[in-house]
């Protein structure tokens, strides 16, 4: 348990203290938080609820979106709330096509050329930018950074201290070049989130996450690359499912650390 970690979109619903609660309770060591509910709760008054809980913050979601009108002012908002929450990562999700633009690669540049000019502004700030590849499916509305490869593609052009790359099992499981890109990514390593890839997939295709165990990907195997790679941090259990939401929070926290425990580790 001591590289758990409970992020709490995968208990939508469950309010920010009960979620803090719940994760003592049950001996949890980390969490992972998102900006929507952190700014609902208070900012400052998040911060001092995890600190006082003695919970380390190992994620804040999500900055990016590049490709849209004011990207750089939310970015920097994200930039200084990860460092009020106390965590060095920002996730990045990078944005997809702007509208009426049928350019990947173009889209691949801004997506380039905004991380370079929010890089300075993120290690002033202790906060380190962690490039999210998502699953090619979701590259025309919400991220063209569609591989592990495509990321560190980017995130090589600087210091492993400010930008980085998430491996997250649900988005990477498909990809045949993924434990090459592991291994090459080293250092770069900022973060490793698990969910499972269930089927078939929901309306939407957004909501189609598992809990680990509940569907087809190895991620045994991807702890194993990570690890193998240098990895030693913490691994978050992060799900998007209606189904799941639908629990009582302290139910689907209990059945994410079951089948981290029996899946993951």
């Amino acid at each position: 348990m001591s590289r758990f970690s409970f992020n709490q979109a995968t208990a939508k619903h469950w309010p920010l203290a009960d979620v803090v609660a719940g994760c003592v309770e049950a001996g949890v060591p980390g969490i992972g938080l998102w900006r929507e509910p952190v700014q609902e709760y208070g900012l400052a008054e998040a911060a001092k609820l995890v600190r006082d809980a003695g919970l380390a913050v190992t994620s804040l979601c999500r900055g990016g979106f590049f490709t849209s009108p004011g990207w750089r002012e939310e970015n920097l908002r994200a930039i200084e709330e990860a460092a009020t929450l106390g965590t060095t990562e920002l996730v990045l999700v990078s944005g997809g096509l702007p509208e009426g633009s049928r350019d990947v690669d173009g889209a691949r540049r801004m997506v380039a050329d905004a991380i370079a000019d929010l890089a300075p502004e993120a290690a002033a700030a202790g906060v380190r930018l962690a490039i999210e590849p998502l699953h090619p499916m979701f590259c025309s509305d919400r991220c063209v950074v569609a591989t592990l490869g495509q990321a560190l593609d980017i995130a090589e052009r600087f210091d492993p201290g400010t930008v980085g790359v998430v491996v997250d099992t649900y988005h990477l499981w498909w990809d045949d070049t993924v434990y090459q890109q592991i291994d090459r990514a080293r250092d770069r390593i900022a973060a490793f989130q698990v969910a499972d890839w269930i089927t078939p997939l929901p309306e939407g295709v957004l909501l189609g996450r598992g809990l680990p165990g509940d569907g087809c990907v190895d991620m045994r195997r991807f702890r194993e690359a990570v690890d193998a790679a240098g990895y030693t941090g913490p691994i978050e259990v992060e799900v998007f499912n209606a189904e799941v939401w639908a629990r009582p929070g302290r139910v689907v926290l209990d059945a994410a650390v079951a089948g981290y425990l029996r899946h993951v580790v």
